[in-house]
């Protein structure tokens, strides 16, 4: 790895931070409030050739790594964002990179420019009520119509932004039964049509502007040119969109630390109380320096992990250690904060708590630290599998 400033990355972050300098806390406490999604943001993304940064320039993208890509979404969230600004747009980052990868020349003629372009929304179809962590135990199935095509039938949960989406990268059982392992399952990337779609969104506590949903399929038609890549290989081609899934989330809670980090030391330089500014206090001023410590180490380890996807090496290790320390130091510099605000903090007013909200679902999604722990302790460390 090259430690050496880079003048693209440096451009990259002035430009983005230019673009999220119009959209402030009030308005992403609005939209998160009103569970409306950021349009007006996320055209502005858009028009920037931000959303397909990822994707090839043959296709209109910016041709850029996932190094670039977390870049962009650790500026969105670092801008007060948080969440909801980098997940309407980290999606089509990750989601469609299996088709990158693995999909024929039908498949990324027909959505690769638009997704570039900001014009195609983009869903990932893989959690299941029942299966959860488990993927080989899904049980969305699709059976071939004797025409070449497909018909799916099943369940998925936790499908982000499926309300906005045209399409969806679905995976998808085509052989064999739920518990026999990954060998069965094939990914599809399939219309969100209404007609065999039933999609809702789920109540949750936080980052309200991007909906999370379940989507019932029911006999949805799909033409054999949807499949992306092999039949039975789906588990193996949606790890080129999970690794950099789990890269991408690094940066951008590191991103959300950032943002919180700065609400807490600019009240602590502000606040008094009994004669002093609060930030004169080792007991505020440690924490807050600890905090700034984890943030910077899990951005270095996030970048390594960047950095080995990109130049096509083996990255598990590093993407699931990176999404783990980057989680852990999100949540920590957001605790701090607001309890640096103290019960301000948990006022609207001051913004730390939708900071609070976002960074703590980092800690369970898209995988919780328990399974990112039991990653690398079997499938690094060699330790015998406990479930």
């Amino acid at each position: 790895m090259d430690y050496s400033p880079n003048p693209d990355h440096e451009a990259i972050v002035e430009a983005v931070d230019k673009v999220c300098a119009q959209f402030d806390d009030a308005y992403w406490s609005r939209c998160d409030a009103e569970h409306e999604f950021p349009w007006d943001f996320y055209a502005a993304m858009a028009e920037g050739g931000w959303v397909g940064i990822a994707i090839p320039e043959e296709y209109g993208g910016g041709g850029q790594g996932i190094m670039e890509g977390a870049l962009v979404l650790n500026r969105i969230a670092a801008s007060g964002a948080a969440m909801n600004g980098s997940t309407a747009v980290h999606l089509t980052m990750f989601g469609l990179n299996p088709v990158v990868k693995f999909g024929n020349d039908q498949l990324k003629d027909t959505f690769l420019p638009r997704a570039a372009a900001g014009d195609l929304h983009v869903a990932f179809g893989v959690t299941e009520p029942d299966a959860g962590t488990d993927t080989s135990r899904i049980t969305t199935r699709a059976v071939e119509d004797g025409m070449g095509g497909w018909i799916v039938s099943g369940r998925k949960i936790w499908s982000s932004k499926a309300l906005e989406s045209e399409v969806c990268l679905l995976l998808a059982r085509t052989d064999g039964e739920p518990g026999e392992g990954f060998g069965g399952l094939t990914l599809f990337l399939v219309d969100l049509d209404e007609e065999y779609c039933d999609i809702a969104a789920i109540p949750k506590v936080g980052r309200n502007a991007v909906a999370s949903c379940e989507v019932a399929y029911d006999e949805l038609p799909v033409e054999g040119w949807r499949m992306v890549g092999e039949r039975g290989r789906g588990f193996h081609h949606i790890l080129h969109g999970l690794n950099p899934e789990r890269i991408l989330l690094a940066g951008m809670a590191c991103g959300i630390g950032e943002a919180a980090l700065r609400k807490a030391v600019g009240y602590a330089n502000e606040r008094e109380v009994f004669g002093r500014r609060i930030g004169a206090n080792q007991a505020i001023s440690h924490p807050l320096a600890k905090a700034h410590i984890e943030l910077n180490a899990a951005w270095q380890v996030m970048k390594e992990a960047a950095w080995r996807y990109d130049n096509g090496l083996e990255c598990g290790e590093h993407a699931n250690s990176a999404k783990y320390l980057a989680a852990e130091a999100s949540y920590f510099a957001a605790d701090q904060a607001m309890q640096t605000h103290g019960g301000l903090g948990y006022a609207s007013e001051y913004h730390v708590e939708r900071y609070w909200r976002e960074a703590r679902l980092q800690r369970i999604a898209p995988v919780s630290q328990e399974m990112t722990l039991n990653y690398i302790a079997q499938n690094v460390m060699g330790l015998p599998r406990s479930y």
